[in-house]
Formats: C-alpha cells, structure tokens, sequence
C-alpha cells in the first residue's frame, strides 16, 4: 500500500453501516471530513471502542515502539503476516485495534517505458460505500488527554488476483460487519489474527482508474484529485 488515502465523507456515514448501538463518547462533527490526500504523520479520524462506547478521535498516521523512536521514521503500515507476532507491534496488537474509515486509496504504477515516471491511481469500492483499513494503535482511553507517541498503522496484506497489476500489497479493508467485530475489546488476539488472514475485502470488490499527478503533492487538496485523468478509461 502507497501511503496516501481520502476521507471526506461526513462522520456519521462511516459509522451508521457499522451498525454498533453504542454511545458515542466526545461527539462528532456534523461537517464532512472533505480530505482527499490524507498523507502521513498527519493527524487522521479514527475508530475505536472504549468500554463506555466508541471513539472518533484525530490521531497521527504513524507509530513506533518507545525503543525505535529516534532510530527510524514511524511506521506508517504494519504487514499483516507478522504483526501479531514481531517484535514492533506486538505492544499495540491486542489493545490497540481499530478502524480507519476511507472512501479509497492511491497507488503509484511504474510507467514500463520509462521507470522514472508513476502514475497514480485511485482505488475505491464499486458500490461506492465506505471501506474500513484494519488498524493498530496507540491511543488515549476513557477521554484521557493524548500522550506523545500516540499513532496508528494500518494492516497490509498481499494483493490477490486481479491486483497485483497496481501494486503487491493492498491494506486490509475490512466489510461493516467484520469492522465492528475487530472493533469489539473481547475479540481475542488469535481471532483477530484470522480476520486479518482470511476475512479482508477480495479484488472483486474494488475499482480503480488513474488520477492526475496532483495527488503526489501533499498539500494539494480537493475533489478533483480522485477525477479520472483525461484520456484513459477505467481499469
């Protein structure tokens, strides 16, 4: 997964196909997000469960155990088949889960004729309904102030059939009702290990089609980088 995704959509049409009947504790804002190049290290809208209900907070796009920082740039993804069980992420596997809400993300494809040249794509649902990134984090709890070190990741996993064309890993995008299972403080650690292993989005569920350059400038913004580039048809 290339590290760039968009989330505009109001609040609360992520979390409505979810379907959890909880409270939710701090509010939302009743404006849509409107970020179409949400890039790393910024802070992004996140979902997690608390005991008391689910929380919409802003945390960073990155994490890095307290013995890595200052070593190496946070990690921005964490592969799937690893992490649960190496050395990195194993602090925040069982405790830190959640949900990072997205309506697509971007990938850049070498052009054959000439390495130096990518272009990106945009790749969505073909029903036009929210996806759900598995993720991991670490975050505050029960309305505690955030503590530095805070972020998250988002889970990997290698790209099925159909996509390895756009690139050789994908995130895990995780359908309502698995999301909320993931969501839920009692799902043990091994279970969590098989959504990510056998319960992600197939290929056949996404679209994509190339975008304009813009999209690789972090602080280009709007609804006109998920536009399909003039003169190519959909992939």
């Amino acid at each position: 997964m290339c590290g760039r995704f968009a989330q505009y959509r109001i609040a609360w049409e992520y979390l409505e196909p979810i379907g959890l009947q909880l409270p939710l504790l701090g509010g939302m804002d009743p404006e849509p997000i409107n970020r179409y190049n949400v890039a790393p290290r910024s802070k992004v809208r996140i979902l997690h469960q608390d005991p008391g209900g689910l929380r919409w907070d802003l945390v960073p796009w990155g994490w890095a155990p307290f013995w890595a920082r200052g070593k190496r740039p946070p990690a921005i993804n964490a592969r799937g088949e690893t992490a649960a069980t190496g050395k990195f992420f194993k602090s925040i596997w069982a405790g830190g889960r959640c949900v990072v809400p997205a309506d697509g993300w971007y990938e850049w494809v070498k052009d054959p004729d000439d390495p130096k040249q990518k272009q990106p794509y945009f790749i969505h649902r073909k029903d036009g309904e929210p996806m759900y990134f598995a993720a991991i984090g670490q975050f505050r709890r029960d309305g505690g102030e955030p503590h530095e070190g805070d972020g998250f990741v988002i889970i990997t996993a290698d790209s099925d059939q159909g996509m390895v064309d756009i690139h050789d890993r994908k995130p895990v995008v995780l359908s309502p009702e698995t999301a909320a299972n993931w969501l839920d403080p009692e799902l043990a650690a091994d279970e969590a290990g098989v959504i990510i292993a056998r319960h992600g989005e197939p290929a056949d569920v996404f679209e994509w089609y190339p975008v304009g350059k813009a999209v690789g400038n972090v602080r280009n913004e709007g609804g006109t980088l998920i536009a399909m580039a003039p003169h190519h048809d959909q992939g």
